[in-house]
């Protein structure tokens, strides 16, 4: 028999992992595209797979009927409809039925009824007028342990032993043997057991039911209730084995009570369910044991499904367990997020706590590297290593991105990857005998179910065409059936289809609108629990095919689109790449939109204030990082109506999300900048104020930079700075170091790194990380986890580095000289950390020699950062050590204190 590693107790470490966090949820991690909740016994639904919560909770409560309110309904000969019956049981008011008794009713359901109601079923509403003044009462009494720490319940709570044990014994048994409707009589039995058992006389429970149970030989909700109590008083008799034995009858015979049976036998005994198997007698008593056995024990649930197969391949619980098994399979094959490897694409993210020198810098960046797998890679990791699967080497992760490899979709598992890292070739084995079996069940049953669950394997297997044909030749009236038959078949022609073009976008919107277009919000009722839905709704198909379709727009090049499917226009802020941003325009001013891309993708063209501005701002700050100030202001001409970037915050007047409205005294991307950007920094501190931790230069040259200016005038100044700069005087000079100054100041080292990445300021995020892959593109999916992955082009610090080398070139003054080499060093600083990240530590923690090994790679590094990125402070430690500017940086930087000495 094969051991399949797809167990709970190996998943449990996955997911205890993630519910450590308050925003996870595993239910909530996966696309569950077959539903659960198809089985017809609905009974089962608590059953259903779910390791959110103990039991499957995602169904309504009136979906699993009472037998008990069934049995009265029958009693009162089917007048009450079900609801009505079960107000009338469990919710009217003692008073209103003593009041009906009296020939006075009051309440509206019990006069609709007629004058003669009481009269036809007095015995039955007798005894409802007994249990309602009994249930108060009908809960043991609670006994606290000497040890108990924990809560103390209240003593003024209602127990069966407020009630006189005598005087409530003598008026049941007088009004169970007057009773003579043999089902009303087992009902007053029940209260009897009841009523023994919650005041703990045990023996009496037991006889009770014996006495006044057994004999009236029948075996309807009374009989399973008083049986539910006979085994709560056998296990406060220690007898475990006889209280098992009958809390599994009840698990068995009761549709309602399934769930407290369950918890029931756990709770009872240890060895609960293997000792169920070997007293069960009839086939139905097996094949209940087993599922038990199977449900508790979900390693490889196989074995007993084909034991469950021979005992009777109708089986509704066989159908649960195969539920339980595809929904499994989904969790590893359909995970709503879908990751690179974890060499692939991981930033090292600089500190934006306060620093005072570069090697302050340079040791966090080191640090961080040590911790730069985000948690879900180390989850991805754990599982690779844990399956003994080897992490891809560089060469494997650039075959992956071959263009053929990409465009062979179809073929991808299941949709989107070569390599899925939730599972392995255990789990295709488990795939492949779960096909195996359901193939051979949907042979001999005779419910479509089987079909259904045949054809899903086969999608999963990506075998679209076999999945279809299977679901065209099934025929069924189950309207869940029906349900499910019809989102597989959309599944399959959309997931099959190799590329998206306009012919099949039409064929969206004419056959399948409905997983597109947005539903119109029903507002809630007014009786609903207005709480806070902390993970919004549960993944479903139309998202599930919003991924395939982001995905195959990605794959065609079509990056706009493939952006919109996921996020809206504002979204670009976070990452604003000009190559995504470009096409996300393109498509916005692309003619002839088809409608499947005017409904379900344009739409996402959110409010940004002016759209033309918008993009114009983000094609400006690249020209200007890129240190092209002319097309910056060509860009920025066309950016003067951009009301701010697109934030929002909380309206507590409105109680709501609104759009965040900028005072004309801030930064919102485009206004208000001060001149001290092109200033040096006094120590750094994000986190401290500008006039803090900046410092001016010496402007008075320069008539044109303004104390506040907007960015059609900050690049307008820098095309005069760099026309100055041509010259060869001290004029020139400081042109060229302000230039200089700018341009490092708003790279991801300097105080106003927000300018020229849409950003309001500069504390921490993921545009502030560098990056450590050479790809262009660090998504490889798709773009839905957008806000995962730095997507802004690396700062180029030679840029900065050669204006200063001019002011370098053309000042004479030593002071000068000195403060630019500096600003030099700090800038070739940046190229080191661009180059450290590039190039991690592959040593393993696991490694016996992991503090050798990554002590050997620290000393690599700092070599190589000494010989290769120290250029400019062997400078200034040779040339300028006697200067005051070389002095004063010894007292504010430590590392070039240390450097110097």
């Amino acid at each position: 028999m094969k051991k399949y590693l797809l167990s709970l107790a190996v998943l449990s470490l996955f997911y205890t992992k993630t519910e450590a966090c308050a925003w996870s949820d595993p239910d909530y991690e996966y696309f569950n595209l077959f539903t659960q909740s198809i089985i017809k016994d609905k009974s089962y639904l608590p059953f259903l797979h779910s390791y959110s919560t103990r039991f499957y909770t995602d169904f309504k409560a009136s979906q699993i009927p009472d037998e008990n309110i069934d049995s009265w309904k029958k009693f009162f000969n089917n007048q009450l409809s079900y609801a009505e019956t079960d107000y009338l049981v469990n919710k009217m008011n003692i008073n209103d039925l003593n009041a009906l008794k009296k020939g006075t009713p009051t309440n509206q359901l019990l006069i609709k009824q007629g004058s003669g109601f009481y009269q036809k079923y007095h015995e039955g509403i007798d005894y409802l007028i007994e249990a309602k003044y009994l249930e108060p009462y009908m809960r043991i009494n609670y006994v606290e342990s000497p040890d108990s720490f924990y809560y103390e319940r209240s003593t003024a709570d209602k127990n069966a032993t407020n009630l006189d044990y005598n005087k409530t014994i003598a008026a049941l048994t007088s009004l169970y043997n007057a009773a003579k409707n043999p089902e009303i009589k087992q009902r007053y039995g029940y209260q009897l057991v009841r009523f023994n058992h919650y005041t703990r006389n045990y023996d009496a429970a037991a006889q009770a039911f014996k006495t006044y149970i057994l004999p009236i030989k029948l075996k309807g909700a009374p009989y399973i209730m008083a049986l539910d109590q006979l085994a709560g008083a056998q296990r406060g008799l220690g007898m475990n084995n006889d209280a098992n034995w009958n809390f599994f009858q009840v698990f068995k015979d009761s549709r309602s009570r399934k769930e407290s049976a369950f918890v029931s036998m756990k709770l009872s005994d240890t060895a609960s369910f293997n000792n169920i198997l070997k007293r069960a007698g009839t086939n139905d008593e097996k094949n209940m044991a087993y599922f038990l056995l199977g449900y508790e024990d979900f390693n490889n649930p196989i074995p007993i499904m084909e034991k469950m197969y021979e005992i009777d391949p109708n089986s509704e619980i066989l159908k649960v367990m195969a539920v339980r098994s595809i929904n499994e399979l989904e969790r590893n094959y359909l995970p709503i997020y879908y990751y690179t490897n974890t060499d692939d694409q991981s930033t090292a993210q600089v500190n934006n706590s306060t620093k005072t020198s570069d090697q302050t810098k340079a040791e966090t960046a080191a640090e961080q590297k040590k911790e730069e797998l985000s948690f879900w890679q180390k989850i991805v990791r754990f599982f690779r290593r844990f399956f003994g699967m080897k992490d891809k080497t560089p060469e494997e992760i650039k075959a992956d991105q071959s263009d053929d490899e990409l465009l062979d979709n179809p073929n991808r598992i299941p949709v989107f990857t070569k390599t899925n890292y939730y599972y392995d070739d255990k789990t295709k084995d488990y795939l492949d005998d779960l096909e195996k079996f359901t193939a051979k069940t949907k042979e001999k049953s005779k419910d479509e179910y089987w079909q259904i669950a045949d054809a899903y394997l086969k999608f999963l297997k990506k075998d679209y065409k076999a999945s279809t044909e299977i679901l065209n030749d099934i025929k069924t009236s189950n309207p869940e059936y029906q349900e499910q038959i019809k989102r597989m078949k959309v599944l399959n022609d959309i997931v099959s289809q190799p590329k998206i073009d306009a012919a099949f976008e039409d064929h969206l919107m004419k056959d399948y609108a409905e997983y597109f277009v947005d539903k119109p919000e029903v507002k809630k009722d007014s009786t609903e629990t207005n709480e806070y839905d902390y993970y919004g709704e549960v993944p479903s198909t139309k998202d599930f095919l919003k991924d395939i379709l982001a995905n195959r727009y990605f794959l065609q090049g079509e990056d706009g689109k493939s952006f919109l499917m996921n996020n809206k226009l504002s979204d670009l802020q976070y990452n604003p790449n000009s190559s995504l941003v470009k096409s996300v325009e393109d498509f916005y001013r692309k003619p002839n939109k088809t409608q499947f891309e005017q409904q379900i993708i344009a739409k996402n063209f959110n409010d940004v204030g002016n759209i033309d501005a918008f993009f114009a701002v983000i094609y400006g700050d690249r020209a200007m990082r890129q240190a092209d100030f002319d097309k910056a202001k060509s860009y920025y001409s066309k950016a003067q109506s951009f009301t701010g970037i697109p934030r929002s915050e909380w309206n507590y007047d409105a109680k709501k999300q609104t759009p965040l409205k900028y005072t004309p005294d801030v930064y919102n991307g485009f206004n208000h900048i001060s001149d001290l950007v092109f200033g040096h920094n006094v120590w750094e501190s994000y986190q401290s104020s500008e006039d803090e931790s900046m410092e001016k230069e010496d402007y008075s040259q320069f008539p044109f930079i303004k104390p506040t200016m907007n960015k059609l005038e900050l690049a307008d100044a820098l095309i005069q700075l760099k026309k100055i700069g041509t010259g060869k005087d001290e004029k020139s000079a400081t042109a060229n170091q302000l230039i200089g100054n700018l341009l490092y100041n708003t790279s991801i080292l300097g105080y106003y790194r927000q300018l020229f990445v849409m950003d309001i300021d500069n504390t921490n995020g993921g545009k502030y990380d560098f990056w450590s892959t050479d790809r262009k593109n660090p998504y490889q999916y798709y773009y839905k986890n957008f806000l995962d992955r730095t997507y802004i082009e690396p700062d180029n610090f030679d840029l900065s580095i050669n204006y200063y080398k001019k002011a370098l070139n053309a000042s004479i003054n030593q002071e000068q000289k000195a403060r630019v080499l500096f600003q030099m060093a700090s800038a070739e600083q940046g190229k080191y950390y661009q180059y450290e990240a590039k190039n991690p530590s592959k040593v393993d923690y696991s490694d016996p020699k992991y503090s050798e090994k990554s002590d050997a790679y620290q000393k690599n590094l700092d070599q190589i950062k000494n010989q290769k990125y120290r250029t400019y402070f062997a400078m200034l430690k040779t040339q300028y050590a006697q200067t005051e500017t070389a002095k004063s940086l010894m007292g504010s930087c430590s590392y070039f204190d240390y450097f110097m000495k």
